[in-house]
């Protein structure tokens, strides 16, 4: 936990991945392999809690200058490794395939509340300047324009596939951004930017489920709908 940190913060956040993971829960619930919700959603579950544990014990803010950093090797690359095997996997490609763009669009609107939990981490020395809207993080336009093109994409079907598309792409490219830049400022072995006010959320409770949940889910959303939607040209 972070010292002297305002708990509305981290209630804020916490109650920000628990939509998260509802919200995903009831997209699989809407699509054709709805059977497996609960089973991915216990599976989530498990792993929160793992994450939530090995954060409070401090495994991740010590030792950190060792390569690869722990919060990468047991958080991070485990997410990834499982985004490659489902688009790697004719039965994952299947489970992509059969998941509904428009929820998965509706998703990306969890990206606003999170860069204000971010500015006010920045506020109470958590994070730099650099990690928020002021600095070098434009991630909140994907928040914003989210429910838009959600709702004028799909409901109203007045946006064409290759509008939506170039939003993933550009929505992507904001991702991979900020993901750096938080990582070249946490204080881990390879350190690059901020260091007299360092990333030091990342490696505590509950913002821990930043890196390890929230960021891979939104990645995921974002490679499942380029996909269909370069499938549906």
């Amino acid at each position: 936990m972070i010292e002297k940190l305002p708990v509305f913060i981290s209630i804020t956040f916490g109650l920000i991945t628990l939509i998260t993971l509802w919200l995903f829960y009831n997209l699989l619930k809407k699509s054709t392999v709805e059977k497996i919700a609960n089973p991915v959603c216990i599976t989530l579950i498990i792993w929160l809690v793992l994450q939530a544990v090995l954060t409070l014990k401090g495994f991740y803010n010590t030792n950190t200058t060792v390569l690869p950093p722990k919060i990468m090797l047991f958080g991070i690359l485990p997410a990834i490794f499982v985004i490659i095997l489902l688009f790697a996997t004719p039965k994952g490609r299947r489970f992509i395939d059969a998941l509904p763009l428009k929820d998965i669009t509706y998703l990306n609107t969890i990206r606003l509340p999170i860069e204000i939990v971010l500015f006010y981490l920045f506020l109470n020395k958590a994070v730099p300047q650099l990690m928020t809207f002021e600095g070098r993080n434009f991630d909140i336009i994907s928040g914003i324009t989210a429910p838009f093109i959600a709702y004028f994409g799909f409901t109203k079907q007045m946006l064409s596939r290759k509008l939506i598309s170039g939003w993933n792409f550009v929505c992507l490219i904001l991702l991979i951004n900020i993901v750096a830049n938080a990582l070249l400022s946490a204080p881990l072995a390879f350190q690059q930017f901020a260091f007299n006010q360092p990333n030091i959320a990342i490696l505590n409770f509950p913002f821990s489920w930043l890196p390890t949940f929230l960021v891979p889910i939104v990645l995921f959303g974002h490679l499942v709908s380029i996909r269909q939607l370069l499938i549906a040209r």
